[in-house]
């Protein structure tokens, strides 16, 4: 793909991800225009006197909430990054409608401007916790994928493409638990863990976000792409952070697992394995050409891809190195 006489446009630019995948994109592929769409002026400001000040950025402020603002925001856009929502788990336990209106009804929004703007691609990011969601923010996040990828049906006349991402927890991202023990680390020395025995698939910003650039390059639309990464012991983060900390075990939270999936075993019937990704085809949809079991091979029947199942685990070395620059952000006041 030629990414120099594309317009990328990236809803939630302003968060993790969003500023991750601008920095990328405007130092590497240099595009003919991106556009960040936020809702918060403010780190709009922010993000631009930071160094994100290029010729070819666009600030638009809108919610993807409001349809007739996406439309607009989305005119002459080749392809759309779909990032925005709330993410945090215990914010949306209790705050249910507002997760089902940013999440669901702003994932609809964003699929009904494209299909009407001619975007040609749309690539919506998920979580391992739509699979089997035990929170509301998982169940707001699969209603999503399954909403993006059907949408897929409504797109012959605008020929428009949609597919997800679904991968694990972001270390060092905005809520993560990485700046949570690293406070906790330097107020009162003991660190809160809510099992020993949980486990997380575990990858850097970095990785996340170029991850998403390859499945878009690849896609066909209707796919669910999933990368092969580690798992971690959240216990093993702990003692990489404080080795000689305490640690409370306060018991799993509400809307909390012992182990995240990223596919279950219902999905593993029409998914394939390539050498560093998971493809999950979409079933029985008569506008799906794909034929991505000719590149890599059907996993077995029965399969799953669960953290604590994972053949891949990072040891205390490769953790200390992964969380190395958050720490140093952290003691420059740089992490929140």
């Amino acid at each position: 793909m030629n990414w120099k006489d594309k317009t990328i446009l990236v809803t939630g630019g302003t968060g993790s991800f969003g500023k991750a995948f601008s920095r990328i994109m405007l130092e590497e592929y240099q595009p003919a225009k991106l556009i960040v769409f936020s809702r918060d002026e403010l780190k709009q400001h922010e993000m631009r006197v930071s160094g994100f000040d290029y010729p070819n950025i666009r600030y638009f402020i809108g919610d993807v909430r409001d349809l007739p603002r996406l439309k607009r925001a989305m005119q002459g856009v080749d392809i759309v990054v779909h990032a925005a929502a709330l993410k945090q788990v215990p914010a949306c336990e209790y705050n249910p409608m507002e997760a089902v209106k940013t999440n669901i009804l702003g994932s609809s929004n964003v699929v009904d401007a494209a299909l009407d703007t001619g975007v040609k691609k749309v690539m919506a990011l998920s979580t391992d916790k739509a699979v089997s969601p035990v929170n509301l923010y998982g169940a707001t996040k699969l209603a999503a994928e399954k909403l993006v990828i059907q949408s897929n049906a409504y797109a012959g006349k605008y020929e428009t493409r949609l597919s997800c991402v679904r991968y694990g927890n972001v270390v060092g991202s905005r809520g993560s638990v990485v700046p949570v023990f690293l406070s906790q680390r330097a107020n009162n020395g003991k660190l809160t863990i809510t099992d020993k025995r949980m486990t997380r698939f575990w990858l850097s910003l970095e990785q996340g976000v170029r991850f998403v650039i390859k499945s878009i390059e690849h896609m066909l639309g209707g796919e669910v792409f999933i990368p092969k990464i580690p798992s971690m012991k959240v216990v093993d983060l702990a003692k990489v952070i404080a080795p000689d900390a305490e640690i409370d075990i306060i018991g799993i939270r509400p809307g909390e697992k012992l182990h995240e999936m990223l596919i279950s075993r219902d999905e593993s019937r029409s998914t394939i394995e390539m050498d560093d990704m998971f493809v999950v085809q979409p079933v029985e949809a008569f506008w799906f050409g794909g034929k991505w079991s000719e590149k890599g091979k059907p996993v077995p029947d029965g399969f799953r891809y669960s953290s604590a199942e994972n053949p891949e685990w990072l040891n205390v070395e490769q953790i200390r190195e992964m969380i190395k620059p958050f720490e140093e952000a952290f003691a420059q006041g740089k992490l929140a």
